[in-house]
């Protein structure tokens, strides 16, 4: 799981630059939610996507 949530998350930040650069700086906001996102997980040790994707079915490797 951790690992689809570090694609996930690489995805949102390299499409979220593409869109700043090709359509609107806004864009860009989506980045900064991402980056304080992983920032404030780094600390809490809770993502809201972690949950999103337990919901799914996902589950954690644990070992």
């Amino acid at each position: 799981m951790e690992r689809l949530l570090r694609l996930i998350a690489g995805a949102f930040i390299l499409i979220s630059l593409a869109l700043a650069y090709y359509h609107s700086k806004y864009w860009l906001i989506m980045t900064g939610i991402v980056g304080f996102n992983l920032f404030q997980s780094g600390f809490t040790n809770w993502c809201p996507t972690m949950t999103i994707l337990r919901l799914l079915g996902i589950k954690e490797n644990k070992g």
